[in-house]
């Protein structure tokens, strides 16, 4: 192994320059895959119509669901990584990888049988109408077929990224926009597979991607690969990974508790086109959000091993830097949000009533959206030095302790405009605890004792 690829490097070179090095690859690979995200609804939006655009949205909360899955050995399988190779543990970082694709295979598994055979009920508990049914069914059953497929995908990259690999997990990444960018229009267009069509293209892509990663882990020669004796499931690693797994779980099992309640809330107030509306804001969000968590993928190598290698200052470092970044991004998803919300909308239907129903809940939706950035890097400072206590508590804070009661009470006061509202109330409130919470953990790593 070099020493171009060596993670011992993160122990050593200057914080702003490591983090480019291993942010600049993620933010691209999470920019682009939300991207590809976007064209399957622009696409979707105009070849098969503004149904097909609410019924990709009713998608959502299963979505979340299989992330939660996803995220519980990816995040917590890439901090334990970091920690052991700071700490000089190959041997056990090779286990952790061994483990990831044992619990990613049975999960995965697990996963689709229970849901394809529970599809239309559930379906219909999130908010799907008779007409809006057949496009979110469509689209989920494919999506499902491939879910061990995409688990595996996103926990290898995540191991990648770890391992001192942060170009070769943002090229996997770009494969996969790429090819879904062109397979998607030509099963829709040319091929008429309508929202099917969206759904092969992603499922495909990931499998090329998947298998350029087998490749890469199946070389010897790599300081961590596939070999012999690293499957068998350990109870240390497992427990390890799910506990600090346990906090982007629980952050994606209450985006789905969210989604359906805003899917809910909206078709009784507002009906399938506030639901469709929902669907646009929610990607146009989600770019700015995955752009975040890009500057955190990039972070979370550098805090996980300088914490294991007790070099406080560093973590300190790196995460007020990744801060300042994120605060900008989220800044600027604002300020386009706000001003010219019509050009961002119109990129994904030109339904004139889809079209106001958006833009109205994007203006909403958007209107403390820089402090979004804040908080998000708060809380994967505490996922990437292994607090998970407190990285739980700050998820569930924005989402279950003010999201969801304000989901439940203000849609029975002001209908659509409660639903949209709630959103950016819960993100001010959850800012101010998450800004205590840090503030109090600065001040114990600034001890002299450090």
């Amino acid at each position: 192994m070099s020493v171009k690829h060596s993670p011992l490097t993160l122990g050593t070179e200057p914080i702003g320059k490591l983090l480019t090095k291993f942010a600049l690859p993620s933010i691209i690979a999470m920019t682009a895959s939300s991207l590809y995200n976007m064209t399957d609804s622009i696409f979707i939006g105009h070849g098969v119509g503004p149904l097909g655009i609410a019924g990709l949205a009713l998608t959502f909360p299963l979505m979340n669901l299989a992330a939660a899955f996803g995220s519980l050995v990816g995040v917590g399988a890439s901090t334990l990584v970091s920690v052991k190779l700071g700490q000089k543990d190959y041997d056990g970082a090779n286990n952790v990888l061994g483990n990831v694709f044992t619990l990613n295979l049975i999960m995965g598994i697990a996963f689709s049988i229970i849901f394809l055979l529970l599809l239309e009920p559930i379906l219909y508990f999130f908010g799907a109408s008779a007409q809006t049914l057949p496009y979110a069914k469509d689209y989920m059953e494919v999506i499902l077929y491939g879910n061990v497929i995409t688990h595996m995908y996103l926990g290898l990259n995540a191991v990648l990224r770890s391992s001192g690999f942060p170009q070769m997990a943002m090229g996997a990444t770009l494969v996969s926009v790429v090819i879904n960018c062109m397979l998607t229009p030509f099963f829709i267009f040319v091929l008429g597979w309508g929202i099917k069509g969206a759904a092969w293209a992603t499922v495909l892509s990931q499998a090329i991607s998947l298998t350029g990663q087998l490749i890469h882990f199946a070389r010897p020669s790599q300081l961590l690969h596939f070999h012999k004796g690293i499957y068998r499931l350990h109870n240390e690693l497992v427990r390890g990974i799910i506990s600090i797994g346990m906090s982007p779980f629980l952050m994606n099992m209450c985006s789905c508790l969210i989604v359906l309640l805003i899917n809910l809330g909206l078709k009784e107030h507002g009906g399938d086109m506030a639901i469709g509306a929902y669907g646009i804001v929610n990607r146009i969000s989600f770019l700015f959000v995955m752009i975040i968590m890009g500057f955190n993928q990039g972070m979370q190598p550098i805090a996980g091993y300088n914490f294991g290698a007790r070099l406080f200052p560093r973590v300190l470092e790196v995460t007020r830097l990744t801060t300042y970044w994120a605060i900008g991004v989220a800044s600027t998803g604002f300020l386009i949000c706000e001003l010219i919300p019509s050009v961002i909308v119109g990129l994904f239907t030109s339904d004139s009533e889809l079209m106001s129903v958006s833009i109205h809940g994007l203006r909403i939706v958007f209107a403390v959206f820089p402090m979004v950035g804040f908080q998000m890097v708060s809380t994967n400072f505490f996922m990437s030095v292994g607090l998970s206590k407190k990285a739980i508590f700050l998820s569930l804070t924005r989402q279950m302790l003010f999201l969801v009661p304000l989901l439940i009470v203000l849609p029975k006061i002001w209908g659509t405009f409660g639903v949209w509202v709630s959103l950016p109330i819960s993100d001010l409130i959850a800012t101010i605890v998450t800004a205590i919470v840090l503030i109090r953990q600065y001040r114990l790593f600034t001890k002299v004792e450090y």
